[in-house]
């Protein structure tokens, strides 16, 4: 009989081919390491996404060598804000990290060129394949120990439902990342949980037509309202695509009970019926119904870590509470993992991801536990009209509120939007968590004026 060809161990397995997944594939394999990335899908597919990347996105982008592949995408310069009856263009600042630019592109076809650049590297892509069970060694004391994860080839292409007609087997690691996505079933599976007292986000996008497809701003609505007039803790969005169409939508942030009945769907036809007339918003320039999802914002997803499993991205609810953007947080935090990864290969284990997870709470702990009271103290209608509405009257505030809620305050010269963000984290250091203080502060305030 011929002698049973042993089944590889490969240093990491990574668990979706998205933001996250892809950034940290191309790392580890840049840097030589054996690395599998399973992806349900295969590239190019659709992804719900507002289809922005900020200055911090296009960084990541760059430094995997990629900016070159977005000369055909939109370059925008900056966001027009629009909040109760005035608006403000504002460029994005200069920063000695970041580029003062961005562009907008597709998921379909942005986490392809990312995918293939891993692949490029010395990744292994297994696109149409989806991971079925993870292979648990032993438990641990924060997320079980695996021996990989067994995977089934989806004959369909890894579309919603399809079962394909492949055998299962195991694909065996000497670590794991979990990688796939908002609802990360793999997470779950292992016992991650999302904090129920932290914001969660519920966005709805769409595609139109519009002679302003190619316009030099992102254009942000602060006071979206719904059917009877209503402000509701959220935004809207219309991102130029530059291609003939534009991505708009609506975000909703679920901090309080009473938004938790809004339908999201009719929260979109009005904030269309609502949005400037020039866009040329309409059922009749609509592409096709709006799609969307959940967003676990505010680092909400955990454990993070354990003996030789990490998540990244939105399975680690790293989404931005400020703004809604997940992209370059899932670059960023592909991007850490494969450094822990690294080192934890190199010799260093298990203790190397516990690394990461304190790196992941130095680098977004305190200023997204600003963005949670933030999210909070606007939840109030009252509080939010107060704070839009002061803010709206002087650019000078709103450039530097831009710098915060984007996450681009400059580490090199402390301005007034370092100090400022320094002094809402002096506040929030006071508030736990599951005190919902500043509304009614807020409201307080707003009463009182």
């Amino acid at each position: 009989m011929p002698t049973p060809v042993p089944t590889p161990v490969h240093d990491v397995v990574i668990v979706g081919g998205g933001p996250a997944g892809s950034s940290c594939a191309y790392w580890l394999a840049d840097a030589g390491w054996d690395v599998v990335v399973v992806e349900k899908k295969h590239f190019p597919r659709v992804k719900t996404c507002g289809d922005g990347l900020t200055p911090r996105a296009v960084r990541q982008l760059a430094d995997m060598g990629l900016e070159d592949a977005l000369a055909g995408s939109h370059k925008y310069g900056g966001l027009r804000a629009y909040g109760f009856g005035q608006s403000l263009e504002m460029q994005w600042p200069e920063h000695p990290n970041f580029p003062n630019y961005g562009y907008t592109i597709t998921r379909h076809d942005l986490d392809g060129l990312v995918a293939e650049r891993a692949v490029k590297a010395g990744a292994t892509l297994l696109p149409g394949t989806e991971v079925v069970a993870p292979l648990i060694d032993e438990a641990g004391s924060t997320l079980p120990h695996l021996k990989g994860v067994t995977i089934r080839e989806n004959a369909a292409g890894g579309g919603r439902g399809a079962s394909g007609g492949g055998k299962d087997r195991e694909l065996l690691a000497r670590y794991v990342v979990v990688a796939d996505g908002a609802n990360s079933r793999v997470g779950r599976m292992l016992g991650t949980n999302r904090r129920r007292d932290l914001p969660l986000g519920m966005a709805l996008r769409g595609y139109y037509t519009s002679d302003r497809h190619d316009d030099p701003f992102i254009e942000s609505h602060l006071d979206i309202r719904d059917a009877e007039g209503n402000v509701v803790p959220g935004y809207g969005w219309i991102f130029p695509m530059g291609d003939g169409r534009v991505n708009v939508g609506v975000g909703l942030l679920s901090t309080d009970r009473r938004w938790k009945g809004v339908n999201t769907s009719h929260l979109m036809d009005a904030f269309v019926n609502w949005a400037p007339e020039s866009w040329g918003l309409s059922p009749a320039t609509s592409l096709g119904p709006p799609t969307g999802g959940k967003l676990p914002m505010g680092l909400s997803v955990g454990p993070r870590a354990g003996a030789n499993v990490l998540l990244a991205g939105d399975a680690a609810g790293t989404i931005n509470p400020f703004n809604g953007e997940g992209i370059a947080y899932g670059y960023e935090t592909g991007r850490l993992a494969a450094a822990a990864l690294g080192h934890a290969l190199s010799g260093e284990g298990p203790r190397a991801l516990a690394d990461y997870d304190r790196q992941i709470e130095a680098a977004y702990g305190p200023y997204y536990k600003v963005a949670r009271a933030f999210v909070r103290m606007i939840s109030n209608p009252q509080a939010m009209k107060l704070c839009v509405g002061v803010g709206m009257r002087s650019e000078f505030i709103m450039s530097e509120l831009l710098r915060i809620m984007a996450n681009l305050m400059r580490p090199d010269a402390p301005g007034p939007a370092e100090i400022g963000f320094r002094a809402m984290e002096l506040i929030s250091r006071l508030l736990p968590d599951e005190v919902a203080a500043l509304e009614a502060a807020s409201a307080g305030a707003s009463g009182s004026g």
